[in-house]
Formats: structure tokens, C-alpha cells, sequence
């Protein structure tokens, strides 16, 4: 049992480091669920302060940047202990580790930790899996934009030298 429970949470920890960098959701179908499901409690917000959805809610942390992020990170945001120990234990939010968190969280954080008794604060639960990778997507299309951005303002930099 006890090499089951340690094969699982490998299998959760290390699947971003193996995972397809195709991320299978819509992003466009995950901009309309999360302005129905997620916009109460979260915001994308980036590093500059601008809202890019939502409407600057704090209840539940700063969703810019989670792709490739550990749970419970956001500077600033006052988590509960179950989710910053899976961070500090090497969790990483990827399409599969996202798509279980939002579904389940108390379920996925104690599947993680092995804590019996680990709970999140975020009661709410996404009903599917198809739509939890849409907003993954939603989200992981902020960093892209971002960096694209970035890649501009470089090439603009580099024309007027």
C-alpha cells in the first residue's frame, strides 16, 4: 500500500516533467466558463497589476502565470498548509495536475500529500474534466500572449538600435 501511495504522488508530481507540452482544451470555451465558474473567487491579473479577466476578486489567488507554477505560490496569498506542502513537495500545476485539482481538491491535496486530513479552501469544483482542461487552457493562453508580447517589444528594441 505504502509503495502504491508513493507511486501515485511521483505520478502526480513528476507527469508535468513528462507530460505532452500540447495542452488539449479550448480556450475559447474556457474564457466562457471561467467568467461563469471561476470570476467570484479568482483573477488573471499580470505583474503590472492589469486585470485581464475577472473582476479583481480575492477570495481565491492570482490565476496569471499557473501553468508551470506550484500550488499554492502566489506571493501575497494566504494559503491553507495542504496545498503549499504539495508545492513545496514538487507539485506543479500542469494541464493533468489542474484538470484533478479543480475537479477534486481536498481529494487531489490529500492524494498528494498522503495527509488523510488535507483540505482546501476551494470548496468549489469543476463538474468535468473537459471543462477544467478548457480553462486550463483559458489560462495558459495569458502566458503565451505575454510572451509573445515580450518577443515584440525585443524585435522593437532590436529595429530601433
Amino acid at each position: 500500500m505504502k509503495i502504491l501511495k508513493t507511486a501515485a504522488a511521483f505520478t502526480v508530481i513528476a507527469g508535468s516533467a513528462f507530460a505532452d507540452a500540447h495542452i488539449s482544451g479550448d480556450a475559447e470555451s474556457g474564457e466562457t466558463l471561467f467568467a461563469r465558474q471561476c470570476v467570484a473567487c479568482h483573477v488573471v491579473a499580470n505583474a503590472e497589476g492589469d486585470v485581464l479577466a475577472g473582476r479583481n476578486a480575492k477570495t481565491g489567488p492570482n490565476l496569471f502565470g499557473i501553468a508551470g507554477r506550484a500550488p499554492g505560490s502566489v506571493e501575497g496569498f494566504r494559503y491553507g498548509d495542504a496545498i503549499i506542502a504539495a508545492g513545496e513537495g514538487g507539485a506543479v500545476f500542469d494541464e493533468t495536475t489542474f484538470v484533478a485539482y479543480s475537479m477534486d481538491p481536498t481529494g487531489w491535496l490529500r492524494e498528494v500529500t498522503g495527509d488523510a486530513r488535507a483540505r482546501s479552501k476551494m470548496s468549489f469544483r469543476v463538474r468535468s474534466d473537459s471543462d477544467a482542461a478548457d480553462i486550463y487552457a483559458y489560462l495558459a493562453s495569458f502566458e503565451d500572449a505575454e510572451d509573445d508580447d515580450d518577443m515584440d517589444d525585443d524585435n522593437d528594441d532590436a529595429t530601433t538600435e
